[in-house]
């Protein structure tokens, strides 16, 4: 951490910042420059409030050498994660290949759908139990009955499943029969969700919010992670743009600006980063290509009867012509999925 002082600071006001520092049992490298005093502090981050020693008369700046997400950085963890979701493995050259529709619906189609992903090449089956809607009058997801039939689902094909949970009130619901819980874009800053969420143990896909930056996205990872929860899988999925040409911006460069950053594995979502099927494979290889560490894509059988997000769905077939171009991409870059 480095403390930058005001011009024309006097020497008792800097000898009262260093005693400060040597209080809390770290030592101060004091550097004199013509116009600014810069004081290096040398020892533990954790134990500095930066706060209050920006409040001390004097100090113009607290600068951390650390980021703030210190359990989510390269610092803290220089290896890449690996993620256990059931018997699949996100990270570390394993890839996650998720897929299903967006909400759960009756479970005949949910079977159908699993069967055709699955037979493609999907580890990981999804659907939205409970459903974030801009309307209230939309569609808001099956709740509990929408849980036990993903539940089957997956079992009765060897996925884990992964769906969202939108309210700490219903964690304990959520992860009695999700293998990971998903946070949603609208809840990725959502602190108590992020806490209770930590603290129920399941891995968490962490989806960035639709005006966030990958800071902001590690911090709320951080969140997980202080819980005692060290499985986080983070998903980029586009972020609020000007142009309506597609639903949202895929920024594709925060997978690999993310791999400077963290040890956590990030996956992409190009079914809500575009909103259109015929974008999706581009974007899906893109984002393989860029270091990926997994596909999340929403798969339907019959779209225009989807109860939600029908529109941005691959068809079944669609979906098996995808994921033969990304095990080419995959073999290219080194990683596998089972």
């Amino acid at each position: 951490m480095i403390i930058i002082l005001r011009s024309g600071v006097s020497e008792e006001q800097i000898q009262h910042v260093v005693e400060h520092v040597e209080e809390l049992g770290l030592r101060a490298h004091l550097s004199r420059g013509t116009y600014r005093t810069i004081i290096g502090v040398i020892g533990d981050e954790s134990k500095i409030p930066i706060e209050p020693l920006r409040a001390i008369t004097g100090v113009a700046e607290v600068v951390p050498v650390l980021p703030a997400y210190k359990l989510a950085s390269l610092e803290a963890h220089p290896q890449p994660s690996i993620i256990s979701v059931g018997n699949v493995k996100i990270g570390g050259g394993h890839l996650g290949m998720i897929a299903g529709p967006c909400a759960v619906e009756e479970p005949e189609r949910m079977r159908e759908i699993a069967k055709a992903v699955r037979a493609a090449g999907a580890n990981i089956f999804r659907g939205g139990a409970f459903k974030p809607r801009t309307s209230p009058y939309a569609f808001q997801g099956l709740g509990e009955e929408g849980l036990k039939i993903l539940r089957a689902v997956g079992d009765e094909f060897g996925m884990p499943i992964v769906t969202e949970v939108m309210d700490p009130r219903r964690v304990e619901m959520v992860a009695e029969y999700a293998d990971m819980m998903q946070i949603g874009a609208r809840n990725m800053q959502n602190f108590t969700l992020l806490t209770e969420v930590g603290q129920a143990g399941r891995p968490v896909l962490l989806k960035r919010g639709m005006a966030a930056s990958i800071e902001d996205l590690l911090m709320s990872a951080e969140y997980v992670l202080s819980q005692g929860n060290p499985n986080v899988v983070l998903c980029e999925r586009g972020i609020r743009g000007f142009d309506k040409a597609t639903r949202n911006l895929y920024d594709v460069a925060a997978v690999p600006l993310v791999k400077t950053l963290s040890h956590l594995p990030i996956i992409v979502d190009p079914s809500h980063a575009t909103g259109r099927p015929d974008l999706i494979p581009a974007c899906a290889l893109a984002g393989l290509a860029a270091g990926a560490d997994g596909v999340h894509i929403e798969v339907h059988n019959c779209p225009e009867k989807a109860k939600s997000d029908g529109p941005q769905a691959l068809l079944p077939e669609q979906y098996a012509e995808l994921m033969v171009q990304l095990r080419k991409i995959a073999e290219v870059v080194g990683k596998q999925w089972d």
